[in-house]
């Protein structure tokens, strides 16, 4: 008798039709650093899919301060924050983010997942209310998951929207609005102005994902609160260690009170190992070179205005992006599998974005500049993008115009 568990795993066949198609385009091997340009295969290959948005993944400093974290530390601390595994350089790194981002007190949890999993699923409970943009990270819908608590989406940056279905919930609730600073598929910016406004009105606490937003926007790279000189008005500040900074982990910066409360009920924190010390080190490191050398970010925007530029000189679709994140929409699904592979063999990559995680006419290509790209990457791999939209028959703007 067969055991239903594996009749509907047999039942998937979605990644290895694609593997037959020759259009598989995940668990890409990389043979060398996460650089502008990366080795796959033995071959030369433009890195236009990674998040490190300042290119701080190989600084010399980062490396230094890791490796000699690891000469005082070891390599791990074999337990939770909650029990054996506090560090001396935890306690720092906290410091360090809780004046970065203006706020009282910060806890770091080992991935920026596990941020999202132990705040959404322990600050509200069963008469409460979490309201989410329906474009926010998986991770805060996985948090959410975890919680008592009612969850309500509210259309994507859609403000009479959210006020809309604020105003009729009761006043004496618990009601988290969780937002991405910047939409990681999207690049636009949350309308944070407006967001705070409502919030004070109905009663509400905000909560931003800042994610991919450090290093990219705000004072010094301060992040969305910062941008908008609104950190006293967002209650709530999360965000990961693995774009801007370079290394692995996360956190949650608020208030001493709510920090307190989250360091004694996420359970994300409370049974999972710490952040390993290398990690932590490499992140001071980072914030020391985002404080103090603003030409990272810089020439981050510069690289992001002349991609742009280009890519829409040459009639792509990239949406309402507003930052170093920018959407290349295919709008279907195979040909934008179609069009990573070509890319992937004339020596480009970027990451395919398809059904479900977007709806199906609005598949794209997650296009991402480092501010250690050259313009003549840029240009190379716009000039390579418009050959493989050419050869998969996939009509550009400007064609359509025409």
């Amino acid at each position: 008798m067969s055991k239903p568990l594996q009749a509907r795993i047999a039942s998937y066949t979605t990644a290895k039709e694609a593997r037959e198609r020759g259009v598989y385009p995940y668990f890409r091997p990389i043979e060398s650093a996460q650089d502008t340009e990366v080795i796959i295969h033995g071959k030369r290959v433009l890195m236009f899919g990674s998040n490190s948005y300042l290119g701080l993944t190989n600084h010399p400093r980062i490396k230094e301060a890791s490796q000699k974290a690891i000469e005082k530390y070891g390599t791990g601390c074999a337990g939770s924050r909650f029990l054996n595994g506090t560090l001396d350089i935890h306690i720092e790194l906290e410091n360090r983010i809780a004046a970065f981002t203006g706020k009282q007190a910060a806890l770091i949890f080992s991935t920026g997942f596990q941020v999202n999993l132990g705040v959404m699923s322990c600050l509200t409970g069963r008469n409460d209310y979490l309201i989410l943009d329906e474009y926010d990270h998986a991770s805060i819908y996985d948090g959410t998951r975890l919680s008592f608590s009612r969850v309500i989406k509210y259309a994507h940056n859609d403000m009479a929207d959210l006020a809309r279905r604020l105003s009729v919930l009761p006043e004496e609730s618990v009601k988290l609005i969780v937002i991405d600073g910047i939409f990681s598929m999207e690049g636009d910016i949350a309308r944070l102005p407006e967001i705070v406004s409502i919030a004070a009105q109905y009663g509400a606490t905000v909560v931003v994902d800042d994610a991919h937003s450090l290093g990219v926007i705000g004072k010094k790279g301060a992040g969305t609160a910062s941008h908008f000189d609104l950190n006293d008005q967002v209650d709530i500040i999360t965000g990961t260690f693995s774009k801007s900074l370079a290394s692995l982990g996360g956190f949650v910066a608020s208030d001493a009170d709510t920090i307190d409360y989250l360091k004694h009920h996420a359970r994300s924190l409370i049974f999972s190992a710490s952040m390993t010390p290398a990690s932590a080190a490499s992140v001071i490191a980072a914030l020391d070179i985002l404080e103090n050398e603003p030409q990272h970010m810089e020439q981050l925007w510069s690289n992001t205005h002349y991609a742009k530029h280009l890519l829409t000189e040459e009639g792509f679709d990239i949406g309402e992006s507003e930052s170093p994140i920018i959407p290349i929409y295919v709008r279907d699904n195979e040909k934008t599998f179609i069009i990573t592979s070509l890319l992937q063999q004339d020596g480009v990559f970027v990451n395919p974005v398809i059904s479900p995680a977007v709806p199906s006419d609005a598949s794209l290509l997650r296009f991402s500049l480092m501010a250690t790209h050259t313009f003549g990457q840029i240009e190379e791999a716009v000039a390579k993008l418009a050959k493989a939209f050419s050869r998969a028959g996939v009509v550009r703007v400007k064609e359509r115009i025409k």
